[in-house]
């Protein structure tokens, strides 16, 4: 019930987001500066407030957090290997659809719903798996994009480092620091970081929202192996994900920070790439406002689903 509660607020800020859109209160580029606001500020705003007044995390916790996030992505790389066989794409097609299935909005919808349903607490735990996100995105994501389009540098492209250890990883390495050798902000600080952060749900559902006003939903929801690719990405992969996790921990808050890691939608960085490096930008787009607008009923699902299923 607080799984379907929360969608719907998200969902809700989304349609006043789309709804802006459409009355021009929001721009293509006051979507994109708004992306940048949240990116640059909010978010990491956001992993820092997890370090605030957080004495109940142990580093031990912290260790199986960095195993289970390791251990998803190498479980999700696999799976991004047989899915496009699974739905037959078309090869030039593949390649992104492995992208798809591996990177999720981790970002722009995974930080809020588990500072809202898990506490600031939790985003500790968060911050742990958009490390290995990046690096993959990076290199990885980029290779798998360019793989089988006729711009393929068959791997002589060097790693950007800066783009891997991007102003969110930072922050990330900050926050740990800070949660290591338990650094006390004054006060002052802790509310400038605690306003800041309390940006990052609002404005990112409203730039998603913005979005998918631009979108075809008829062509969309007609397209028999997007359905397929969504059930497995929104459903299937995350159940299974988060089963796995409940066999090496019990404890709740790894588990649900798991689970929603699985069970966000198609980040948009894999449409953001897939334009920049001759992927399938238009596939990728339409997958990532699919699976946003679907993960109101998806996400619930899982989350009741996952409390019924007992060992």
């Amino acid at each position: 019930m607080v799984a379907l509660q929360q969608m719907l607020v998200l969902f809700i800020i989304m349609m006043v987001g789309c709804i802006a859109y459409k009355v021009n209160l929001i721009t293509d580029e006051t979507s994109k500066k708004l992306s940048g606001i949240v990116v640059n500020i909010s978010n990491p705003a956001l992993i820092l407030s997890s370090v605030i007044g957080n004495d109940t995390v142990t580093g031990n916790e912290l260790v199986t957090t960095m195993g289970i996030s390791i251990a998803m992505y190498a479980f999700l790389i696999v799976i991004a290997m047989i899915i496009p066989f699974a739905i037959r794409a078309p090869k030039e097609s593949a390649g992104t659809y492995r992208v798809m299935t591996i990177f999720s909005n981790v970002g722009f919808m995974g930080f809020p719903i588990i500072s809202s349903m898990y506490g600031n607490n939790a985003l500790l735990h968060a911050s742990l798996f958009l490390l290995p996100y990046n690096i993959l995105i990076y290199t990885y994501g980029i290779q798998e994009l360019t793989k089988n389009n006729k711009n393929s540098d068959d791997g002589s492209r060097k790693i950007n480092w800066a783009q891997i250890f991007n102003i969110g990883v930072i922050f990330c390495i900050i926050a740990i620091i800070t949660f290591a050798f338990k650094i006390k902000f004054p006060a002052w600080v802790n509310t400038t970081i605690s306003m800041l952060s309390s940006l990052t749900a609002p404005l990112s559902m409203m730039v998603i929202g913005a979005s998918l006003a631009t979108m075809n939903f008829k062509k969309m929801f007609t397209n028999v192996r997007m359905w397929a690719f969504t059930f497995i990405k929104m459903i299937i992969i995350p159940i299974v994900g988060t089963l796995l996790v409940r066999l090496v921990t019990d404890n709740p808050t790894i588990i649900g920070v798991t689970m929603v890691m699985l069970s966000v939608p198609v980040g948009s960085m894999t449409a953001m790439l897939a334009q920049e490096y001759d992927g399938d930008y238009v596939l990728s787009s339409e997958m990532v406002a699919m699976t946003t607008l679907l993960s109101v009923l998806t996400f619930p699902f899982i989350t009741t689903l996952i409390e019924l299923i007992k060992f």
